[in-house]
This record gives structure tokens, sequence and C-alpha cells, in this order.
């Protein structure tokens, strides 16, 4: 059963009274969360079928809109919580779970074979040793590459594992000598160049060493940072000059005419990409390389969450059902339906488009965690300054001492030593 919330509480009255008779002699679990209308589909299909298979339950969600959910979520945690609440992983979660709003449901991770299904997502659920929740769809990022771009600078495609780091810079310099962006980017909106700065974040420091950058609990002029900035200059002569200027469509432009050889985006953008003439010929898509050896491969996958909250009034059907989400079968079902990812591993996605599959393959095996996003991992003002920060850095290397220093002094702001 769904109740639609269209701005902050007011419940839809006429529906609560249709379907309270039939509720009445069940046991109820309730359920915040913010939905568009196809996930939203999706999950009352889930309902639906955990329903079916439990008929003595009945899942009443309560569904908000984003920014009215946002604006929302601490105080009905705090005053009147549902017994579920859908959040998202890592940092993004660590406030609430640090003030007690979640419930640790590390057995239910045990019991359920979670760890080893879900172990690539094992990581950004873990605060203290402990699981906090149930993630239940995420995507891919990584290196999109355009075949003819390739071909037209004369340089091998990737191979099934990607290229390494040094060949792909070393393909930069073909590409640049054929007149062709290496890598594409638009940076207006700050958050496109974020994606770069992750990944080579992992993969110079690793999944730990990223997340606590994010959280304020690392110097921005360790000796860490700086070597992940010393690769970020490697790369900056190859990015699309006047990216600050443009948006991300806008490269996304550029990548499908040719002009640029490669994209660090996310799998949201391959519709764009076929929109602007690419095909499944010439469209592929790579992990992006390993830079210090042995270094668990992370990746970065937004995830959407659901957690059983420390006020729960029914909390055992509720892990019932946190039980069911977490299931391969729900999870192949729902991601379906929406064109996401899975993160039960023993799911399956589509096998008629290379992309999901692709990307569900380097999720899965991605035994190094799985990052948010900047704007995700980091907290709001923080995330801004350091968005800030990337962008000009890509566009002024040479100021790399002044970057570091004002955002070593925005964390020393921030997160007080």
């Amino acid at each position: 059963m769904v109740h639609k919330q269209a701005g902050a509480l007011t419940l839809v009255a006429a529906l609560l009274l249709s379907t309270a008779a039939v509720a009445q002699d069940k046991r109820v679990v309730t359920w915040n969360g913010n939905f568009d209308p196809i996930p939203l589909a999706a999950t009352e299909a889930m309902i639906a079928d955990f329903e079916a298979a439990h008929p003595e339950i009945d899942v009443q969600l309560t569904n908000f809109d984003h920014e009215a959910y946002k604006n929302a979520i601490r105080n009905f945690l705090t005053a009147d919580p549902p017994d579920l609440a859908t959040w998202f992983a890592a940092n993004r979660m660590r406030p609430f779970v640090e003030a007690g709003l979640f419930a640790d449901i590390s057995d239910l991770w045990v019991s359920e074979g979670l760890t080893e299904a879900m172990a690539s997502s094992l990581p950004s659920m873990t605060i203290d040793g402990k699981q906090w929740g149930i993630p239940y769809t995420f995507y891919q990022w990584g290196i999109y590459y355009n075949r003819d771009a390739y071909a037209a600078a004369g340089v091998a495609l990737p191979g099934p594992e990607g290229v390494t780091w040094e060949q792909f810079l070393t393909n930069c310099e073909a590409f640049a000598a054929a007149e062709i962006d290496c890598l594409t980017t638009g940076s207006s909106a700050l958050w496109p160049v974020a994606g770069i700065f992750d990944y080579l974040s992992l993969r110079v420091n690793g999944y730990e060493f990223h997340r606590d950058l994010a959280a304020g609990r690392i110097s921005w002029t360790s000796p860490e940072v700086r070597a992940i900035f010393a690769e970020f200059a490697r790369l900056q002569p190859f990015v699309t000059e006047n990216h600050a200027a443009i948006d991300w469509q806008d490269a996304a432009a550029i990548f499908a005419q040719g002009q640029a050889a490669n994209y660090v985006m996310g799998n949201f953008a391959v519709g764009v990409f076929k929109q602007g003439g690419m095909t499944n010929d010439n469209l592929g898509f790579m992990v992006f390389p390993e830079i210090t050896p042995g270094i668990p491969r992370a990746e970065e996958a937004p995830t959407d969450t659901i957690h059983l909250t420390s006020g729960a009034q029914n909390p055992e059907d509720a892990r019932t059902f946190l039980a069911f989400m977490a299931s391969a079968e729900a999870q192949t079902k729902w991601n379906a339906a929406v064109g996401q990812l899975p993160t039960n591993k023993n799911a399956t996605v589509p096998a008629d488009d290379p992309f999901l599959t692709e990307g569900f393959a380097a999720l899965s095996t991605a035994t190094g965690g799985i990052a948010q996003f900047w704007d995700r991992d980091a907290d709001a003002e923080y995330a801004k300054a350091g968005m800030e920060a990337f962008q000009q850095f890509l566009v002024q290397p040479e100021e790399l001492e002044a970057i570091l220093e004002r955002l070593e002094q925005t964390r020393l702001r921030l997160y007080p030593q």
C-alpha cells in the first residue's frame, strides 16, 4: 500500500480510509521513501510480491518528493520514525548512524549470506564494523570510449580488461596528435569533474583513504593527496580545454561526434550518447585503470539503501522485508524495471544491454569497495569546496599549492581538530 506525500507531511486521507479495513487484521510495516514514478511503480510491484509471499504483513509506503524527503527525514526519524526509511550509503548514512537513528542489522547480513552476495557494497554499508542497511540498487561510473575516435587516431581499442594507466596516457598523446580530445567533460555544474578526481583518488590511495578524505579526516597537504594531484596533472593537458564553460550534455555531444575519445561518466549518460547518434557498435565501456599496483579495485557507484530505524514499532517484520529486498530475485526484478543495477551479485541483468552487463560485472567484482560520488560522500559545503577546487585545478594546474591550502583551511574550519 502506498501513501503519497506531495509536500511535507499531508497524508491522503481517502486512501487511508479505503485501506484501513483491509489492513486492520495484518501486522503493519511502515516505510518512508522518495521514489520517482518509474521506481515507485517497481517498488509497488515489489511490495505486492512480498505481501503475496507474506499475506499476514501489510507494507505501508509513504512516498515523498525528493526535496521534501531530504528536509523531513531527520525530523521523522527523531519524532515519529517509520519502521523503514530509504536513504544512501557510506558517509551519507553516517550522521544517522552516529545519532542512533538507524539500527544495526549486521546479523541479517550474516544470516542472509550478504557479506558474500554483496561483498562489493560491504565497505560502504559498514561503520564501526557493523552494517546499517540494505543496498538495493546502484549504477556504474567508468570510462566510456568512442571506437570511431580510436580508429581515427590509429589507437588500438581497449581489451576486455581495459588498459593500463601508462597506456591510457600514451594513448592521450596519440589523440592529441590527431587533434582529438583524449578525455572530455563539462564542469560548469562542477560535479562531472568530481568523477575524474574520485577515480584518481580511489586508484592512487584506495577506498578507505578516499572515504576518509571525503569525511574531512585527511589533510589536503598530505603526501597521499599530493600523489593524487600528481596523476591529475599528467591527465590535465588532455582534457577538453573549455570544459568549465560547458555542461555535461555539451561534452556528451563532443564525445558522440568523435571529437573526444573518452568520457568519465555514469551509466545514465548512455541514452544521451545514443541520442547523439552513437550505437552499441561504436560506444564502448571500460573500468578506470589501475594506478597504484595491488590496491583492491574500488568503483564509483552511487547506491540507494533502505534502513531499519532504531525507533521501529515492528522491527521483526521489517527485517523480514529487508531480507526479501536483499534477495537476488527481488533485486533482479526491481532493477530491470528501472534500468539500473542490482547490488546482489547473484542477481541478473538484461543480457541485451552490454553497458548494464559490463557495469554489473565491474561492480560485482569490485573487492575494494563502492564509493558514492564526491557530492554524496562529502557533506554539502565540503563537497562544493572540493568540486570548485577540482575544476580550478583542471583550468589552472599551476595554482596547486593555493588550491590545497584553501581546501585545508576549509577542512579545519568544518572539522576542527
